[in-house]
């Protein structure tokens, strides 16, 4: 039962040295994920490490929406013992100040893209809904994640060129997740075979940043529009004597790009406030495209790929269509309009997996018209 420099100091859970978790489960997770923008859409970052203790398994990603491509640069390591090692390849991540300042390091390499920025959160992390999935009796999904926005100062490289990055322009939201969900090579379904293969999932997760806070959405539903899981508050920037505001249930009126399943548009609305904003999407990075999150035959999160690998890919990224052919997670960059007037940027994640009947997917193949 090895020890690890992080059982040196008072954060013990269990009776075990913190290599090991609460959980024998194959796919606990613990993991970063940082977004970054201009402001504008003239690129869109997306970055994220993690560990998969139980599946002794470290990995990092960078994907990069500019210009009319996507590069993905990604790299997977074993874990060893010490958690404290946030370093993968050519990418570390830093805490400089608990739920405040973090580091995020891309070294130079053969792909093209590095960065070194801090993040400064502007406001209080954010501790989201619980998140639990049940296949059959086994709990596949139990998860813990809070978030931030905030602004970015450091530098960036893409495509040959450097970007001097300054927290005034540019920003970005991070989050914060652990527990358990499905990571590393696929396991034999057993009688999950069994379950029925027209369910659907619908998927939007908005960070939206604004000068003086933070206005949070997330929704989560079922094929025929069961809500299951939603969350609504504006959130104040530090220094700012104002409590948190539930806005209450939200609603949501979309489109997509036809022929494909990423958003082009929306209109969020709030159950407790006559406030509505209107999204308009700037730039999207296509999570499909070799970052891990949608697992493919030779990688995915927490998939195990030997001592050290280092890889690195580009796309063709040149509109939405070009995008659909590897089907994603969509991040989607995005400048909201609030009915008040207030203007900000941030993403709209959206995903919808097989079947929702409310837009019109009403088979798992099925693509905007």
């Amino acid at each position: 039962m090895p020890l690890g420099p992080l059982d040196d100091y008072l954060v013990h859970q269990t009776t075990d040295p913190v290599d090991h978790v609460f959980t024998s489960d194959r796919n606990f997770y613990d993991r970063y994920y940082f977004n970054l923008h201009a402001s504008s859409d003239e690129l869109f970052l997306v970055t994220g490490l993690g560990q998969y203790p139980n599946l002794g398994v470290t990995d990092a990603f960078v994907c990069v929406s500019h210009g009319d491509r996507q590069y993905t640069v990604r790299a997977s390591r074993e874990l060893g013992s010490d958690r404290m090692d946030t370093s993968v390849g050519p990418f570390r991540f830093e805490v400089l100040e608990g739920l405040r300042r973090l580091r995020l390091v891309c070294e130079e390499n053969e792909w093209g893209v590095a960065f070194d920025v801090v993040f400064d959160g502007v406001h209080e992390a954010l501790l989201e809904p619980k998140t639990v999935k049940k296949s059959f009796v086994r709990t596949t999904y139990e998860t813990t994640r809070f978030a931030q926005v905030g602004g970015y100062g450091g530098t960036l490289t893409v495509a040959g060129r450097t970007y001097d990055v300054q927290p005034d322009r540019w920003k970005g939201a991070r989050d914060r997740s652990w527990g358990v969900r499905p990571v590393g090579e696929p396991e034999a379904p057993g009688i999950r075979a069994n379950e029925p293969r027209a369910a659907g999932f619908f998927h939007n997760w908005l960070p939206m940043q604004f000068d003086d806070y933070l206005l949070k959405v997330y929704i989560e539903e079922g094929p025929d529009g069961e809500r299951t899981l939603e969350e609504a508050v504006k959130v104040p920037n530090f220094g700012i004597d104002a409590p948190h505001e539930l806005l209450g249930s939200p609603t949501h009126r979309m489109t997509y790009h036809p022929g494909t399943r990423e958003v082009a548009g929306a209109t969020i609305g709030f159950a407790h406030s006559p406030l509505t904003v209107k999204t308009t999407p700037l730039r999207t990075v296509n999570l499909g495209m070799g970052s891990g999150y949608m697992p493919q035959p030779d990688w995915a999160h927490g998939m195990y790929q030997g001592p050290l690998v280092v890889q690195g890919f580009e796309y063709d990224a040149s509109t939405p269509q070009a995008r659909a052919r590897t089907f994603g997670l969509n991040e989607t960059l995005s400048r909201f309009d609030a009915s008040d007037g207030d203007v900000g940027y941030g993403m709209h994640e959206n995903l919808i997996a097989g079947i929702y009947r409310p837009y019109g997917f009403d088979r798992p193949d099925s693509v905007a018209k």
